[in-house]
């Protein structure tokens, strides 16, 4: 059973002052928040380097969480005006936040050059059932672009757009089940993605290559061609420190997450082939040995809703953290 790697890591300082939401991201206020790494394919390093740059940055305070982004565009066009429209359809640039890091109950927001926003509440991934809460709101959230160059008019060369948000806590305080804003050293799940479509001019209009499939460039990488993956998501980590003085610190539960997510996986074959889950990890086909810290075997117990998998590993200080999967694919460590 294969793990994947630690996801990308991102340390968040505090903004000096609340941010004006205005597309700018060259005032001063941004001047100390670093830049992720520029996005890659979302199936990885395999797969060609994306044809335009794409990063962005993180700040925070007591009430919002700022997120910009510069996307390289040498046409920057974009046609879907009406809220909560199916954004993606446009080139977007896309944010995924699951604040406790369980898989479930996880936000997307998607926007597009001309500063239309869909909003949702995922229960759980797509591929467990969903749904999809295209009724759920952020209120408060702000949001603005900043075209660099003419948007929509193809008769001229662009060099990109920005996005600039601000996202407050309160809403995503509601399935956070954490502090928000953040504690000193907490870290949320978070990824950014691109999605960009081949374009050709026509009578003085952009106009979709046809057949083509857009093109989906990510932060950290999902391996494969879907983002509501939320395992391989990054992480931020938030900070009261001084811009450049702290360091991130990859998640030690690591290991274990990766392994309890290949049992799920596996029980998903399993079920495809049985039609019900495996009982042992004989049957499943898969070892308990190689996993990181275990204290004790994991156990392996079928109910009536599917399987729940308990594994217990050492933590600091010689305490121990009990952590679960389910057959929805909801990981959580016990509080």
């Amino acid at each position: 059973m294969s793990s994947f790697p630690h996801p990308k890591g991102y340390v968040c300082y505090r903004a000096a002052t609340p941010l004006t939401i205005d597309g700018n991201l060259n005032k001063p206020e941004w001047q100390n928040a670093p830049w992720t790494s520029y996005f890659v394919d979302i199936e990885g390093s395999a797969k060609p380097r994306p044809r335009f740059r794409t990063r962005a940055k993180m700040l925070w305070d007591d009430n919002y969480l700022y997120i910009g982004a510069y996307l390289e565009e040498p046409h920057v066009w974009a046609t879907l005006t009406e809220h909560d429209s199916v954004i993606f359809q446009d080139n977007d640039f896309e944010i995924f936040i699951d604040p406790d890091g369980d898989l479930h109950q996880y936000y997307e927001i998607e926007i597009n050059a001309l500063n239309t926003e869909w909003d949702l509440r995922l229960v759980k991934p797509y591929r467990d059932g969903g749904p999809a809460l295209n009724e759920w709101e952020i209120p408060g959230y702000k949001s603005a672009i900043r075209i660099d160059g003419t948007l929509n008019n193809s008769t001229d060369t662009d060099k990109g757009w920005s996005v600039e948000m601000a996202l407050p806590w309160e809403p995503l305080r509601e399935f956070a089940n954490r502090p928000a804003p953040p504690q000193e050293g907490d870290q949320w799940r978070i990824n950014f993605s691109r999605v960009e479509w081949e374009i050709r001019i026509e009578d003085g209009k952009y106009v979709k290559v046809p057949n083509r499939p857009e093109d989906n460039w990510v932060w950290s990488p999902q391996g494969v061609i879907d983002m509501h993956r939320p395992e391989h998501w990054g992480y931020v980590q938030f900070t009261h420190q001084p811009s450049g003085t702290v360091r991130f610190h990859p998640d030690l539960a690591h290991s274990l997450r990766a392994w309890l997510i290949g049992v799920y996986y596996a029980q998903r074959t399993y079920f495809e082939t049985h039609k019900k889950y495996a009982a042992s990890w004989e049957a499943l086909g898969v070892s308990t040995h190689g996993v990181k810290g275990l204290s004790a075997p994991p156990l392996l117990t079928l109910t009536a809703e599917g399987y729940l998998v308990t594994a217990v590993r050492w933590a600091r200080g010689r305490k121990t953290e009990v952590w679960h999967i389910q057959q929805d694919s909801r990981l959580w460590q016990e509080r």
